[in-house]
């Protein structure tokens, strides 16, 4: 038995129906599992994909070079975990099989289930917490209206932004466009991304989602002072209880913009749920700062598998 890899194919635009009845049919918990994340990703980590005994599989011969070391060997492929009805089965499947592989982005909702799985199949599982890449999850109403004295500093500053800048709010549409773009390169030269791979690569990723935003069907808005863009942010519908922030950029010499930004695309554009998942930290310091410091509701747990020899 082996995977049927002469099906593998690229992740294009034009598989978005496939992916998204998986995830209608079985809907994702953790960030990665959208269409457009993996989309606008699927250049630089070359992410491809298959069906195989009614599951979607998702996967990467490059993605750990590009990240950091294989835990196995260099010829090791990257799963995500499967999408589908009974994905332990298929994990235990596939680690039988004998690839070196390993399998990231585990949720917690499984891993019970997988370790009994591979018990009874005499196979010995290596579990590793994967706490860089934990979801941030929140109430909405919460970020919303920042209660209670440790959000109180965030409460200030999203009254300073309010109360000192003539702006607008604008829904992402086409006219723009640019503008959010231009917003990100200016971002990029703040930050110094011209010395930093992964700020370079996630500026290619995001100007993949402007340029195919309605085919993605993703959701948006940008902040004006004046005529400039100011700050801008993406998302969507992760499941039907919860909204997942992909991107969100502001200008810091304007005090309070990520907090209004933040404010004016959860009161526009989330009224159907009431979960904000705002992904992970990458185990970066001032991003986990930053998530920790909104006060999350819960986090959503992943795991890394691999099989021991």
């Amino acid at each position: 038995m082996s995977l049927p890899f002469s099906d593998e194919k690229k992740i294009d635009l034009s598989d978005k129906p496939i992916f998204d009845e998986y995830f209608l049919l079985y809907p994702p918990e953790i960030s990665e599992f959208t269409f457009s994340n993996l989309f606008m990703w699927r250049n630089y980590y070359d992410y491809r994909f298959l069906e195989w005994r009614d599951h979607l599989l998702i996967f990467s011969r490059t993605y750990l070079k590009k990240w950091k070391a294989p835990r196995t060997s260099n010829e090791v492929i990257f799963f995500l975990q499967p999408i589908g009805p009974f994905p332990e089965l298929i994990m235990i499947e596939i680690l039988k099989i004998g690839y070196s592989i390993e399998f990231h982005r585990i949720s917690e909702s499984i891993l019970n289930s997988l370790i009994k799985k591979a018990e009874n199949e005499n196979i010995s599982l290596e579990v590793i917490d994967d706490r860089n890449n934990w979801d941030y999850v929140y109430e909405k109403n919460d970020l919303v209206s920042l209660p209670g004295n440790k959000l109180r500093q965030k409460r200030r500053n999203l009254q300073k932004f309010l109360s000192s800048y003539d702006h607008r709010f604008n829904l992402l549409k086409e006219e723009i466009i640019e503008d959010c773009k231009q917003l990100q390169l200016e971002w990029c030269d703040a930050n110094e991304c011209q010395g930093n791979e992964d700020l370079q690569e996630e500026e290619k990723a995001i100007f993949n989602v402007f340029d195919n935003f309605k085919t993605l069907n993703v959701k948006g808005g940008a902040l004006f002072i004046q005529n400039d863009c100011v700050a801008y942010t993406l998302g969507e519908k992760l499941n039907e209880n919860t909204m997942v922030i992909h991107v969100e950029k502001a200008h810091a010499n304007y005090e309070g913009s990520y907090q209004a930004i933040n404010n004016y695309f959860i009161k526009n554009c989330c009224q159907s749920v009431n979960l904000i998942n705002r992904e992970q930290d990458l185990g970066i310091e001032g991003i986990r700062y930053a998530k920790e410091s909104y006060k999350p509701h819960h986090m959503v747990k992943k795991y890394i598998i691999l099989r021991r020899a």
